[in-house]
């Protein structure tokens, strides 16, 4: 992981718009070095949480009390809610972001000129990497403040960053999405259904995986960027190493590390260099000694026909410690799922304890801004 002084001699200033040429001119000026770092947020309740928790020098040219700048190499600082829900920042160096960027547009041979489309929040990482993608490419990006199927088909561009969630709502729609030369998708697991559909259109679909410490999306397909490494530790976590890598927590938390490689709170599997990602290890859910990963569960329930959208989440029960509850959104809302049929579904292709043991059918799943599913609310709700 890069090494970065511990000397906050850079301003940070937070920058608190919605998406648009304003906020797009900043990240420039950070990246360049001819303005401050910036802490990009959506105006609303969480960036006033936010200002108060990563104090920056600045927010929108007002001093914050107490403020305190970067270390000089940083450009980026990206506020994530960490296991408490309090905001914490990952601090990017202009140097990880290029070379996240450049190795992106290498692998998806996408050419100098050819725009691309932000319909994420730029305050995620998600949204930000489209915006670093366009300055590497010599192009102001299109720049939508909110998703919006029928204008996204017609804004033009080249290339998109989506999650699962905007796919599937273009693929509804049954649109020809030849239009794009690449669909980005990455912030959650895809269905293969909702894949191999979406390709039926005209799609060429790239899935991602990434986090903010590696500047989003490092492997592609399952495969590394160039430059990039990845492995799984004896304990399942997924390791990542390169130069993608952030500078370190605003806060001055531990980085999680062995060697070289930051640790993620991801489980995955490697076969033949190619990775395969099981969910997160701390969405493991204890149900009668055994321990399911949620992520597991809900990717084979993705596959089942009946199933539009899927959440799988643990219930604290007094006889089995935790139970498996399946949140669905039926493809048909007139013939939903049933439960004894999923647990059907689940058996023939994993353990039998893995088999939710609760069924809750909703409409849509709450999502996050950055279009995961919103697992904090679901559990409160189970």
């Amino acid at each position: 992981m890069p090494s970065t002084s511990s000397h906050p001699d850079r301003p940070l200033r937070a920058v608190v718009l919605p998406p648009g040429p304003e906020l797009f001119a900043a990240v420039r000026d950070a990246l360049s070095g001819d303005g401050p770092a910036v802490l990009p947020l959506a105006p609303g309740p969480a960036a006033e949480a936010a200002i108060a928790a990563l104090r920056p020098t600045d927010a929108g040219g007002a001093p914050v009390d107490g403020g305190r700048g970067v270390p000089g190499d940083v450009a980026v600082v990206i506020a994530t809610s960490g296991s408490t829900g309090a905001p914490k920042g990952v601090m990017l160096s202009g140097r990880a972001l290029r070379a996240s960027a450049a190795a992106s547009l290498r692998r998806l041979g996408a050419g100098e000129g050819e725009r691309w489309l932000c319909c994420l929040p730029p305050s995620h990482v998600s949204g930000l990497q489209v915006l670093v993608r366009s300055l590497l490419s010599g192009t102001e990006p299109i720049v939508h403040d909110r998703f919006d199927p029928e204008r996204v088909l017609a804004s033009g561009a080249h290339h998109v960053s989506l999650v699962p969630t905007q796919l599937h709502r273009l693929v509804a729609m049954r649109a020809d999405l030849s239009v794009f030369a690449t669909i980005l998708l990455g912030g959650a697991a895809a269905r293969p259904a909702l894949l191999e559909e979406a390709r039926g259109l005209g799609a060429r679909v790239v899935t991602t995986y990434g986090m903010s410490e590696t500047c989003g999306g490092c492997v592609y397909d399952g495969r590394p960027l160039d430059d990039v490494d990845v492995k799984v530790g004896d304990d399942g976590r997924i390791r990542v190493a390169g130069p993608v890598l952030f500078s370190g927590y605003r806060s001055g938390e531990p980085v999680p590390r062995d060697g070289a490689y930051f640790v993620s709170s991801d489980l995955g599997e490697l076969s033949r260099g190619r990775l395969r990602v099981l969910g997160r290890a701390d969405d493991v859910i204890n149900s009668g000694g055994e321990k399911v990963v949620a992520g597991a569960v809900a990717a084979v329930l993705g596959d089942h026909p009946e199933v539009a959208d899927v959440a799988v989440v643990g219930r604290p029960d007094p006889e089995w410690g935790e139970v498996v509850v399946a949140v669905v959104v039926p493809a048909d809302a007139a013939r939903p799922p049933t439960l004894p049929h999923l647990r059907a579904w689940c058996a023939e292709r994993l353990p039998a304890y893995a088999a939710p043991r609760e069924l809750r059918l909703v409409p849509r799943l709450p999502l996050l801004p950055n279009g995961k599913p919103d697992l904090v609310r679901l559990r409160s709700e189970a």
